[in-house]
């Protein structure tokens, strides 16, 4: 789900933890709120949260690090434009069994 306005606060974490899930199926996925550290940036001035994730998947086998956080990006859809500000990335490739 791609909401077209902002989600409430609470909801951001459980609407990102879906759309990674369903894009790939992660063997790690930890997903951080940081918004409350940048309370009063100029960046956070819009309600946008600001957040870290760190995933890995078989997903991500044999793709950069660029492209790692490219498909992380396009995954998170329109919630860069209306919930997101700013993201770190932590991608890697699922470690084998």
């Amino acid at each position: 789900m791609t909401p077209a306005a902002p989600l409430p606060r609470e909801r951001r974490v459980e609407v990102i933890r879906d759309a990674l899930e369903r894009a790939f199926a992660p063997t790690v996925l930890e997903i951080r709120d940081d918004s409350q550290r940048h309370a009063g940036h100029a960046g956070a001035r819009d309600g946008r949260g600001h957040f870290d994730v760190v995933i890995a998947s078989a997903a991500f086998a044999g793709m950069s690090t660029l492209a790692r956080h490219r498909a992380v990006y396009a995954a998170l859809g329109g919630l860069m434009d209306t919930d997101i500000h700013a993201l770190s990335i932590h991608a890697s490739e699922a470690s084998p069994d």
